[in-house]
């Protein structure tokens, strides 16, 4: 039996994702990987998670099966057209369409819930501060109000001596950064997709804004970008 300490990390099958899995490895912690069916409108990227779980080496991966096209209100789950060839300026603007309602808040839910079950007092999210579109659950005050409210919340919060973490690597690295170290971690970028309109192939769409910003940080990092774009 594995005596290492246990950690639940948010896998999207995206790059950050990977990269938090990866991470988290390293220090030290027993993996528990945490996937969501959300009703996404492109559902590659489950397929993608299972792949990085599997070659990263989780000890356990779940997948999470939950509706939000129920509200919609985004273009990942309703019929809204995800924004194309935009500039990195632009993007800073304003709360993107691609933005899906409380998403964070409700993955992170989840995820107090299985490490309560795994015994687990730290919870990993690849969120950015850097290199991103502007999601305000992506924000650093958003993670520690979060974290509060988790060891509130919580039989294990209130009850045990050692507090719940919600783990950040990422926070205030850039893309060339992120992947710079996954890449030394043995991370499969190939596995990865961070599009958010891929086709039915798994092939990234190379023009929405996570595309855009995935090639910047391989080519910052002058690191050959593995990625399938569509013709």
């Amino acid at each position: 039996m594995s005596t290492k300490k246990k950690a639940v990390v948010l896998l999207s099958g995206g790059l950050d994702s990977a990269t938090v899995v990866a991470i988290a490895k390293d220090q030290g912690f027993d993996v528990h990987a945490l996937s969501f069916s959300y009703g996404q409108r492109h559902s590659v990227e489950l397929t993608a998670a299972d792949d990085v779980a599997k070659h990263l080496g989780v000890v356990e991966h779940k997948t999470a099966n939950l509706d939000l096209r129920t509200f919609g209100g985004s273009a990942l789950t309703d019929d809204i057209d995800v924004p194309k060839d935009r500039e990195e300026e632009t993007m800073e603007e304003d709360i993107p369409v691609t933005y899906v309602p409380a998403r964070n808040t409700i993955f992170l839910s989840f995820a107090l819930a299985y490490a309560e079950v795994v015994g687990a007092k730290d919870i990993f999210i690849g969120v950015n501060a850097l290199d991103y579109s502007g999601y305000p659950d992506c924000r650093p005050e958003y993670i520690e109000a979060y974290q509060t409210m988790a060891r509130l919340a919580t039989k294990a919060g209130v009850t045990e001596e050692e507090e719940l973490h919600i783990r950040t690597p990422l926070l205030e690295m850039s893309k060339a950064d992120i992947v710079t170290v996954g890449t030394k971690l043995g991370v499969d970028y190939a596995m990865t997709i961070s599009c958010y309109d891929p086709n039915d192939k798994g092939e990234a769409c190379g023009h929405c804004d996570s595309c855009i910003l995935r090639k910047k940080g391989f080519r910052e990092a002058e690191l050959d970008d593995p990625t399938r774009y569509q013709a």
